[in-house]
């Protein structure tokens, strides 16, 4: 069992920056492989970012590329993601998740979630 706490969300002018850091608890988080979805108002949750379990390899949709970078810090427990030149299209609630095996951009592939942390750039 992996739970997981995410904090850092708010309220960000367009262009701003804002980072998201994931608190997991259970002895198996460096098996898993992370990831960050999101959920803008009135759509479905999609993929932002991931990163193997090793941390060597990470994965980003098309829209953040360049602009977000996700992490890993297994000796604390945390993943983490620096959002910069954030954008009005970036709002959602963000959400951390984690899988036992590779990363995949499906939700219903993923195996634990956070409650969501939610992040508004305004323009």
């Amino acid at each position: 069992q992996v739970q997981l706490v995410e904090s850092g969300g708010g309220l960000v002018q367009a262009g701003g920056s804002l980072s998201l850091s994931c608190s997991a608890s259970g002895s198996t988080f460096s098996r898993h492989a992370m990831g960050w979805f999101r959920q803008p108002p009135g759509k479905e949750r999609e993929f932002v970012a991931a990163i193997n379990w090793s941390g060597s390899s990470t994965y980003y949709t098309d829209s953040v590329k360049g602009r977000f970078t996700i992490s890993r810090d297994d000796a604390k427990n945390t993943v983490s993601l620096q959002m910069n030149s954030l954008k009005p299209e970036d709002t959602a609630v963000y959400y951390c998740a984690a899988r036992q095996s590779a990363y995949s951009i499906l939700v219903r592939q993923w195996d634990y979630w956070g409650q969501g942390t939610q992040v508004t750039v305004s323009s």
